[in-house]
């Protein structure tokens, strides 16, 4: 009988440690709703679950708005982040390590996104980055992701990406995208979802009858992992809280387990969710968004256990260019550790 009441005690204590954050919130009389809640992020996978929070309310009653407001580039990131305009931020992992190293009150919360990023080409026979070597790539985002990664992916074979490459640089994804198919670029880098739309969109009438045969050809994450001897994923992308947020933690918390269960949901509910983003976008479409999903590496890893594999990146980033995380790693308050979030992946429909 006493070892049945201690089993049923630790029991009691996990659950209530994993509710400890919404009943600290809840039972508070003198937390007030906030005025204005503001989630931001790019319009792919990492803030996929940001919109489904807004849509579905899930922190309504923290704040009497509650809105998701998509930056388009990394400039207009730091121009988020520096000047206080939103409260959580879905951000390249390097760009809040950066920041946080420059004096920007920010703690990272999570890593979702391990690497959604592939060479895009009109020639299925290419299989490595060391195949693509004198050929004309088209590559979004200059000196930030993905552009880093293809560098330093390059430099571990032996390869210079400003000599070996012809890299056309772009403003944007969709730029690169766009310019595969009008047949401008013969390859490309991309990450989701333009990908998919990029593969959607030649697959189908009337671009089909203009655009090239495109295919998905190396998969960076594998070439990571194949390079750096590791696992083949890259904690390329998860949120930040900022500002006066930083020093919320029942905020922080709610925040954490409202983002955990609405991955959860977007993985498990792909159509619906693609649907859901689709509609914020003229760009994209249901479909391509859908496919996109199903290919994303996606899992939740808090912060704090994700820290291993995020010192790993930021020092072959280092020993690259030491500026693309602010000339040194963080230091531990810039990981926010785990409290009762899930780590495990879920699975795809």
């Amino acid at each position: 009988m006493r070892h049945a009441h201690a089993i049923v005690a630790l029991l009691v204590g996990f659950w209530l440690g994993l509710l400890a954050p919404v009943l600290a919130w809840a039972g508070d009389a003198h937390a007030p709703k906030l005025p204005r809640l503001v989630l931001a992020g790019p319009y792919a996978a990492v803030s996929f679950p940001l919109i489904h929070m807004v849509e579905s309310g899930a922190l309504n009653d923290l704040a009497e708005s509650v809105e998701f407001q998509p930056w388009k580039d990394p400039d207009q990131l730091r121009v988020l982040a520096m000047d206080g305009r939103a409260d959580f931020v879905a951000m390249p992992t390097n760009v809040a390590a950066n920041l946080y190293n420059r004096g920007v009150r920010l703690q990272l919360l999570n890593v979702s996104t391990w690497g959604v990023l592939w060479m895009v080409s009109r020639d299925n026979s290419l299989k490595t980055l060391a195949d693509f070597k004198g050929k004309e790539i088209a590559m979004p985002f200059r000196a930030d992701m993905p552009d880093i990664v293809f560098q330093q992916l390059a430099q571990k074979q032996g390869l210079d990406a400003k000599r070996d490459f012809k890299l056309r640089y772009v403003g944007t994804p969709i730029e690169a995208m766009q310019l595969l198919i009008t047949r401008r670029v013969d390859h490309a880098l991309l990450a989701e979802p333009a990908i998919s739309m990029a593969l959607r969109k030649t697959g189908s009438f009337p671009v089909s009858v203009f655009a090239p045969q495109l295919y998905r050809s190396v998969d960076l994450q594998q070439e990571w992992g194949r390079v750096m001897q590791r696992a083949p994923r890259i904690p390329q992308a998860g949120i930040a809280v900022l500002g006066q947020a930083v020093g919320n933690d029942a905020l922080v918390e709610r925040f954490q387990a409202a983002y955990a269960t609405s991955l959860a949901w977007c993985e498990s509910h792909v159509e619906a969710c693609a649907a859901m983003v689709a509609k914020r976008v003229d760009l994209l479409t249901p479909e391509a968004v859908a496919d996109s999903i199903r290919v994303d590496n996606t899992q939740f890893v808090s912060a704090g256990d994700a820290r291993p594999e995020l010192e790993f990146f930021f020092s072959q980033l280092l020993s690259h260019q030491s500026g693309l995380v602010g000339d040194k790693l963080p230091n531990a308050a810039f990981y926010r550790p785990s409290v009762g979030t899930p780590k495990a992946p879920v699975p795809k429909p």
